[in-house]
């Protein structure tokens, strides 16, 4: 897995009953937070075909849901947080991704044929959306609360060698936060484009993924013989911010 994670980028970590008994109480409690209509309206996008879902799931600073703790194999690989963020629960259902009305076609394009391909907490500021870096996640864990093989997540593997490299030229001693990094993310992201095969990771309850902070990533459309529970496909994501050196490294 360490070998996984310095070269690919990513690991999958086999089922374990720690992670399994985790997912299980958060998949009760998030079916429940995304059947609230209230939730439903702010986080619902892409034609209703995904709830973004962003700090929505009400774990406990420690990880927790309703007692379990939140623990699992990924533990020997990363710094874990003095506390843990309420963890986005992404929700896809199907005919992912249909378009909303105020999505371009070229936004709309690269949702379907690049999977929206993006490195975690680089957004778009201004009205000229230039992307600078505003929120510095440590690494992107993982864990599937029920059982999906639709719409799965993809990655690049070892683009996040490109990337960072991208990122430390252009930024360099400056404050990470401050520079536009526009520029240099499209053109790392057109190398990894021309020279990297987008993969599939699916993954069932039991288990965790482990993203590099600068790895590439996106979501796949649903495919017409994809299958999921009626609650949609589940997976629960935590993104714990380090500081801003420290992403950049």
């Amino acid at each position: 897995m360490v070998r996984d994670l310095r070269s690919k980028g990513f690991a999958v970590f086999e089922p374990d009953d720690a992670t399994r008994n985790w997912a299980q109480a958060a998949w009760q409690v998030a079916k429940a937070v995304a059947a609230d209509p209230k939730v439903q309206e702010v986080n619902l996008r892409h034609g209703k075909t995904w709830f973004v879902g962003v700090d929505v799931l009400p774990n406990a600073p420690d990880g927790s849901v309703s007692g379990v703790p939140l623990t699992g194999p990924w533990q020997d690989h990363i710094a874990p947080p003095a506390e843990w963020h309420r963890a986005q629960l992404s929700i896809v259902y199907p005919g992912y991704p249909k378009r909303d009305a105020d999505e371009g076609d070229g936004n709309h394009r690269y949702r379907v044929t690049r999977f929206a391909a993006h490195v975690d907490g680089l957004l778009a500021i201004g009205p000229d959306r230039r992307r600078y870096m505003q929120e510095p996640h440590g690494f992107i864990l993982g864990l599937p609360l029920n059982q999906s093989d639709a719409a799965p997540l993809m990655v690049w593997p070892g683009s996040h060698k490109i990337m960072g490299q991208a990122f430390r030229a252009e930024i360099g001693k400056r404050d990470p936060k401050t520079v536009d990094i526009t520029d240099a993310y499209h053109a790392a992201r057109r190398a990894v484009f021309g020279s990297i095969t987008p993969t599939p990771v699916r993954a069932a309850p039991g288990q965790s993924i482990l993203l590099h902070r600068h790895l590439l990533h996106g979501v796949g459309p649903w495919g017409s013989q994809d299958i999921a529970p009626p609650e949609g496909r589940m997976i629960a994501y935590f993104r714990p911010e380090i500081a801003p050196v420290d992403w950049l490294s």
